[in-house]
């Protein structure tokens, strides 16, 4: 087996690589700090089209492969796990919405053209408060009147949400058949009725804006629903699955970042007259870090061709999500170890991964839900 990367998937990573340490990195520690959305340094990389690097031509993508997409997470996540999140909810969430729809294709050019280039951005509106891992616990319901669909609900921790031009709402059209009455609409900022909640203040992917999202008779043409009711659940699912592949790539890219800097810090600090590279205990245990990272970056490897390929990718998908979010969450906290009080500092950065890294272990479905689905498939 080639695990070569073909010349264009090399070629996308080395293009987002160079934009993640010359227009990222210099400024990630100020950036997080403040908590502000990145939007120059967002639109900049969206100048490339890399946010739609997996979707055909017709419909405005550039018609690249999901790994290459991975690749540029996990590329930008070394630096900053925040636009990692950002990067991946505009593509594989928004974006992955409105493609796996059984929406018209100029319906589908018409809501995802604008994304590819970083001129709108996108949302994904699934969770709820009492609707978490619970997806089947949406409470948002839409009502047809007339040409026009009326939705009255909200949504929680919606990341992206503040910032975004398109919407996708999931909502249910009869309460009494629950998701399979569910259906899918894309929300345009601006519409009446259609306003921001609490901005949540977090822990980590600080730069990331993640609120509620309230909907108070908010009116939607027709056309705007892109997936009919009773085909909205499905179509959330099968998202998941792809959004799954970009937060692997997140934790993946966080964990590759820590232990680039632990590496790097680890030969030049020196204890007891050499560096602390050459303590056994602490070498070894970044052989057992580099070790699993390797793993993680397998799995991710494997879902990513899955997806490109058509086949089934629901376990893989998840399988990598949960292997390389345990991964990040390991890596980040033993390489705050490895830096010692430096580890703790914000201007060593490693502190601010760890801080992003737990995060991966929860959204998109928790590292619990993971196994759910993984096993789901062992014993049929």
């Amino acid at each position: 087996m080639d695990f070569a990367l073909t010349e264009e998937q090399a070629k996308i990573q080395a293009m987002v690589k160079e934009f993640a340490e010359k227009d990222l990195a210099p400024t990630v520690v100020e950036r997080d700090e403040k908590g502000e959305f990145p939007m120059e340094l967002f639109k900049k990389l969206g100048k490339t089209g890399a946010y739609g690097l997996p979707y055909p031509k017709e419909v405005g993508g550039l018609g690249g492969s999901y790994l290459a997409y991975a690749l540029s997470v996990m590329e930008v996540s070394k630096v900053d796990g925040a636009f990692g999140i950002i990067f991946s909810v505009d593509t594989s969430l928004y974006g992955g919405s409105i493609m796996n729809s059984s929406a018209p294709t100029e319906i589908k050019k018409k809501f995802l053209e604008p994304i590819v280039y970083g001129e709108k951005i996108g949302s994904f509106g699934l969770t709820e408060h009492g609707a978490g891992s619970d997806a089947a616990g949406c409470k948002t319901v839409a009502v047809q009147d007339g040409d026009e669909w009326v939705i009255n609900g909200a949504k929680c921790f919606n990341t992206n949400g503040p910032v975004a031009d398109y919407t996708v709402i999931y909502a249910l059209t009869d309460p009494a058949l629950g998701t399979k009455g569910m259906a899918a609409f894309v929300v345009e900022k601006g519409t009446p009725g259609f306003t921001v909640g609490k901005v949540e203040n977090k822990m980590g992917i600080r730069q990331a804006q993640v609120s509620e999202m309230n909907l108070e008779n908010v009116r939607v043409p027709a056309e705007n629903m892109i997936a009919k009711p009773g085909e909205g659940f499905k179509l959330a699912m099968a998202t998941l699955d792809g959004g799954r592949i970009g937060v692997a790539a997140q934790g993946l890219g966080i964990a590759k970042g820590a232990y680039e800097t632990a590496i790097a810090y680890m030969k030049e600090r020196e204890q007891f007259g050499k560096p602390i590279c050459k303590n056994q205990y602490l070498a070894f245990k970044m052989a057992e870090l580099k070790t699993r990272i390797d793993a993680a970056e397998l799995l991710l490897y494997k879902a990513a061709i899955a997806h490109d390929t058509k086949k089934r990718f629901s376990a893989e998908a998840a399988e990598a999500k949960l292997f390389c979010t345990d991964t990040a969450m390991e890596v980040t906290t033993q390489c705050v170890t490895m830096l010692g009080g430096n580890g703790y500092m914000k201007e060593y950065n490693v502190e601010r991964m760890m801080r992003d890294a737990k995060i991966t272990q929860i959204y998109e479905g928790t590292n619990e839900i993971m196994k759910l689905v993984i096993s789901g498939g062992l014993f049929r």
